[in-house]
């Protein structure tokens, strides 16, 4: 198995005192390797990609319980699955859980499988809580730092996903495997939470140890975004595509970044051509969660600049195994409505009140559906059917929740423009000045945005500024 860093075997792990119940060394370098792509976000071929690498797992040692729970928990936190689970994962998780019964494992190994159980039953805080038992014990266990991390975004939690890293940085030491991985991890959190300076600089220390970190070259690409410095983040993008095109499960979304600058000029046909070029053809490829939102959210967004073109939006198949998730499930909407389609619409809206009238149980997604998801689907079909009075009166209660849907602040800017767009449309007196406040408060925080200043004008074309 070739790699360059030596894969870790059973005394490795227990030199990192994070030690692994399996006798099979084999099993857990597999771990490691699993674990390294997890974290580069990355199929590394000569590690056997992630699928072969947890394949070999599971035969090097089928009792290997972080083995089980390293499989479940990418599968989870890869789908976003939150209402329900297939049979086949279903049955996964139970075979996990049956097996960490029958084996003397650690305290942290039980706290993994807790939380991947607890994850899978949808209660994403207390799998998030038992992950940070383990950190607090064990502040070098990547897997419990990762996947806390990957919740807490589907969960909107901006703060907890800084934290959460900010309380283990200090032990990461550039001597421990994957160290400077951390710095990028810990750089989003801070971009999420508007600490800019913060963040570019431990972005560019990652990158400055290894130019190949997907996600570190991520956060920088979203403060470029997140400050309107658009002609930078052009250039960033272009000299950086080199190391992090090859990064098979994040080069889409970078990809997608790229786009929104481009959107953000004006420059449509230029978007569309790294529509064509990149994130379509990776969406064809992978179905993946991130791609189908990148694609919808992309599409969506050039049709309010007033550039639609129905060819170009995917494949409605590709996306229904995914629409399981509050925020995924939105997203999902936004392609129907591109495509003019109104019953998959109606027919996702109207599974929403079902959620809604039954017992949460452990699934946060049920009320999180209910409060927030439902309104906004609703508003999303309101604006394919042309009532924008209808899309403010829905979506301007809702505005400081939606980053309960989770994903970056970047992504849920789809339904701010939403809004403004429908209110600049509005015909009613009693919306008169919500698309003036809405741009006002947009130019303060993100000045000198073209896009921004694209709608103040037409905002002024129908005298709203006055």
């Amino acid at each position: 198995m070739a790699a360059t860093v030596p894969l870790r075997d059973c005394q490795a792990w227990k030199d990192a005192r994070l030690p692994l119940s399996t006798t099979s060394n084999e099993a857990c370098r597999l771990f490691d390797a699993t674990l390294t792509q997890y974290v580069k976000w990355t199929n590394d071929q000569g590690l056997g990609g992630i699928e072969g690498c947890l394949s070999k797992l599971k035969a090097a040692d089928p009792t290997f319980a972080m083995g089980h729970a390293i499989a479940n928990g990418l599968v989870l936190i890869g789908t976003g699955s939150s209402v329900r689970l297939d049979k086949e994962l279903d049955a996964a998780v139970k075979t996990m859980v049956e097996i960490s019964k029958t084996q003397p494992l650690t305290h942290r190994e039980q706290l993994h499988v807790s939380a991947v159980e607890t994850f899978a039953k949808g209660n994403f805080p207390k799998a998030c809580e038992l992950w940070e038992q383990i950190l607090q014990d064990h502040p070098t266990d990547m897997l419990a730092l990762k996947f806390s991390h990957d919740a807490y975004f589907y969960l909107g939690y901006q703060e907890q996903m800084r934290d959460s890293v900010a309380r283990v940085y200090p032990f990461w030491t550039p001597d421990i495997s994957l160290s400077s991985y951390v710095k990028g991890i810990y750089s989003f959190g801070l971009m999420e939470t508007n600490l800019y300076d913060q963040a570019k600089k431990l972005a560019k220390e990652a990158l400055a140890i290894n130019p190949t970190d997907a996600w570190s070259v991520h956060t920088v690409a979203h403060i470029h975004e997140m400050r309107a410095e658009v002609q930078e983040g052009l250039e960033f993008m272009q000299h950086s595509e080199a190391h992090w095109k090859d990064s098979d499960m994040l080069a889409c979304h970078n990809y997608w970044h790229w786009a929104l600058y481009l959107i953000e000029k004006g420059e449509y046909e230029a978007a569309l051509t790294i529509y064509d070029d990149h994130i379509l053809p990776s969406l064809r490829a992978s179905g993946a969660m991130l791609d189908v939102v990148d694609s919808c959210s992309m599409l969506y967004r050039l049709q309010m600049e007033g550039s639609p073109d129905g060819s170009r939006w995917p494949v409605l198949g590709m996306s229904e195994r995914h629409g399981r998730k509050t925020g995924v499930g939105c997203h999902f909407l936004l392609q129907y409505s591109g495509l003019g389609c109104h019953l998959p619409a109606s027919q996702g809206l109207l599974t929403a009140p079902s959620w809604a009238g039954r017992s949460p149980g452990e699934n946060c997604q049920h009320l999180l559906a209910r409060d927030v998801g439902l309104p906004l689907c609703q508003a999303l079909v309101e604006a394919q059917d042309g009532s924008p009075d209808r899309v403010v009166e829905l979506l301007l209660p809702i505005r400081y929740r939606l980053v309960q849907i989770g994903g970056s602040n970047a992504q849920r800017d789809v339904f701010n423009q939403l809004l403004i767009h429908a209110a600049l449309n509005c015909s009613s007196g009693l919306h008169k000045h919500v698309a003036r406040s809405l741009l006002m408060e947009r130019d303060a925080l993100k000045p000198n945005s073209p896009l921004t200043a694209r709608l103040i004008r037409k905002a002024a074309a129908v005298h709203l500024l006055q």
